[in-house]
């Protein structure tokens, strides 16, 4: 089971630390044509999100690699599993389905991270 909490941290650790990325290095009218639902959002709440998602990616490895605080993880990836449920919502509620499914995909995987690895803490 550690390797695949592993592989699934990694995972979501770089689809955050690239859609945080881009929410922090890239301005609302260059996001737009890639994420549209930034356009009801102001900057300062897209920036709020990606360096939420940025510090999140960080918290679901560094913590556990190098066992300080390790019960970080488990915190990091259930607050990432938030940002996905708000993202689902406003998906779901502009019409982009298929985007909120993706949302809600990457929920239960990071969900399925924050309980793994809670019950891997010693």
């Amino acid at each position: 089971m550690p390797v695949v909490l592993w592989v699934a941290q990694a995972l979501l650790a770089a689809l955050f630390t690239a859609a945080g990325g881009m929410k922090l290095a890239m301005s609302p009218d260059a996001m737009a044509p890639l994420m549209p639902w930034v356009v009801d959002f102001r900057p300062a709440t897209i920036k709020a999100i990606g360096a939420l998602e940025v510090l999140g990616a960080v918290g679901l490895i560094l913590p556990r690699a190098t066992n300080i605080a390790p019960a970080l993880t488990p915190a990091a990836a259930a607050g990432l599993a938030v940002i996905m449920a708000g993202g689902a919502v406003v998906h779901v509620t502009r019409g982009e389905y298929p985007h909120g499914i993706g949302n809600i995909t990457v929920l239960l995987m990071a969900a399925l991270t924050a309980w793994g690895t809670l019950r891997s803490l010693p």
